[in-house]
């Protein structure tokens, strides 16, 4: 008997750079947390505001490309790698074993040039490719100058394409730390560069890079922007090795908040644990097109589980006509809100199924991944509002309740996943969430709308939620 279960959207992202399905051609560090209790609190210079980009008068580094055209963009890259290698001349022995071996070529190459002007990069040629990659066959890193790192500076940020060549780097710091070999599959290894990226992430965060400063607010978000646009879109190819919006995210926060220790722990075993019952791939043949409509049947079903998952002792009155207009002392949210006093839940219906809806065909390197659970997740987030008056937490404060709500919205969505859920979690919901927490993070506000500037903390508030369950989240965001 086939359930009634969350479904997602075809997402067409096609993208030339994901290239990492080989060990030897793969596309696109260890600081200890300032304040184990509260990890978003960064030493040194590390803010929510400021600049965020190339430092300015700072000389380029003396780096050189093969094929380089000596451009702006061969400039940024060079840098970017300068700082990258400089700091795990520092910090690799401080984590793995052996002597650091640093890179010991760059090649770049502009994918429009024609086939005769096209250099060899590990052993092949770089005609029409569109990648940044680490060559083990060689210990090289190439990148296209041309089309992928000018895009990914003007649809992200400067530090997306930092972010790119230190998942290159993380490649090249795999093996020789011996937290990767031939064996290793592709899928882990790309979920320890991200880690290893993460980890140099920090220490740009903390204004100790010597090219770059990164603020927590536009420019990690920008960062994890890029990182989910270059995800495993389509759950049914058996070729994937990325990993999925929310697992890239995922290994990013790990470097960036645990250090390089964390990135060793991720195996194939760690990787299967930390999935659990989550979905990955499609369970049968027209599941993608199983999309549960946004509509008051389905948010009825919805409400009847958030209520089994999560009692109270006086249940919300659930109201379809739409959001709570006179509520004392509230601000009203669209296009779902609670109101305390009533202990009602109000909806928007029309405007809710049009945020599930997919707008049209997707852009290259886009960040967005459309479908049902962006919606279905700010009305789960309303629910746990009054999961939180139940329990008698305060229900304002961005950083407190607003956080608090996404995570405990994450542990009932792993909740989701169980096998005997009615209605039941698909692949690609998670990226979905995860896609929405990071536009607009509506559902991260508090009882009168109010959200954390950081897309960072949003998701790794759901992140918390949905790996660690309940008790973390009322213990984390007090």
């Amino acid at each position: 008997m086939r359930r009634s279960r969350f479904g997602v959207l075809a997402a067409a992202l096609v993208l030339a750079l994901t290239g990492c399905a080989q060990i030897a051609v793969e596309d696109s560090a260890g600081q200890a947390v300032t304040n184990p209790a509260d990890p978003w609190v960064l030493a040194g210079a590390a803010q929510a505001q400021g600049p965020s980009g190339p430092r300015q008068g700072v000389p380029d580094a003396p780096l050189t490309a093969r094929n380089g055209d000596g451009g702006p963009v061969d400039k940024l890259v060079l840098n970017a790698l300068a700082d990258i290698e400089a700091f795990w001349k520092v910090e690799y022995a401080k984590t793995f074993p052996g002597v650091f071996d640093p890179v010991g070529t760059f090649v770049s190459w502009d994918a429009r040039a024609p086939r005769e002007a096209a250099p060899t990069f590990c052993k092949d040629t770089t005609y029409q490719l569109v990648n940044a990659a680490y060559c083990g066959l060689d210990h090289t890193i190439g990148w296209d100058r041309g089309v992928l790192i000018p895009l990914l500076e003007k649809k992200y940020n400067t530090l997306a394409v930092v972010m790119v060549l230190a998942h290159e780097y993380g490649h090249a710091i795999q093996g020789q730390a011996k937290i990767a070999g031939f064996f290793t599959g592709a899928l882990v290894q790309e979920q320890q560069a991200d880690c290893l990226a993460g980890v140099f992430l920090r220490h740009v965060a903390e204004g100790d890079a010597p090219h770059f400063t990164m603020n927590l607010t536009d420019g990690l978000d920008g960062v994890l922007g890029a990182t989910i646009a270059v995800r495993d879109a389509d759950p049914g190819n058996t070729k994937n090795v990325h990993g999925s919006a929310f697992e890239r995210v995922t290994a990013v926060q790990l470097g960036y908040t645990d250090g390089a220790a964390a990135c060793k722990q991720i195996t194939r075993s760690e990787l299967n644990k930390r999935r659990g019952t989550l979905p990955t791939t499609f369970e049968f043949e027209d599941e993608e097109q199983q999309q549960l409509p946004v509509d008051r049947e389905s948010l009825d079903s919805v409400a009847q589980a958030l209520m089994k998952a999560f009692p109270v002792a006086r249940r919300p009155a659930f109201d379809y006509q739409g959001v709570v207009r006179d509520c004392p002392k509230t601000t009203t949210t669209e296009p779902v809100s609670y109101c305390p006093g009533a202990n009602r839940i109000g909806t928007n219906v029309a405007a809710l199924a049009e945020r599930g809806a997919k707008a049209g065909p997707e852009d290259v390197l886009s960040a967005e991944v459309a479908g049902d659970y962006n919606a279905f997740i700010v009305f789960i987030s309303r629910y746990m509002l009054a999961v939180q008056q139940d329990r008698n937490l305060t229900l304002t404060g961005a950083a407190t309740a607003g956080l608090r709500t996404a995570c405990l919205s994450g542990a009932f969505t792993t909740k989701l996943s169980a096998p005997d859920s009615n209605p039941r979690l698909s692949a690609k919901d998670l990226d979905e969430a995860v896609s929405g927490l990071l536009a607009d993070g509506l559902a991260a506000a508090d009882v009168d709308g109010k959200i954390v500037e950081s897309g960072y903390q949003r998701l790794e508030a759901f992140r918390h939620g949905v790996l660690d369950g309940e008790q973390a989240c009322l213990t984390k965001f007090k």
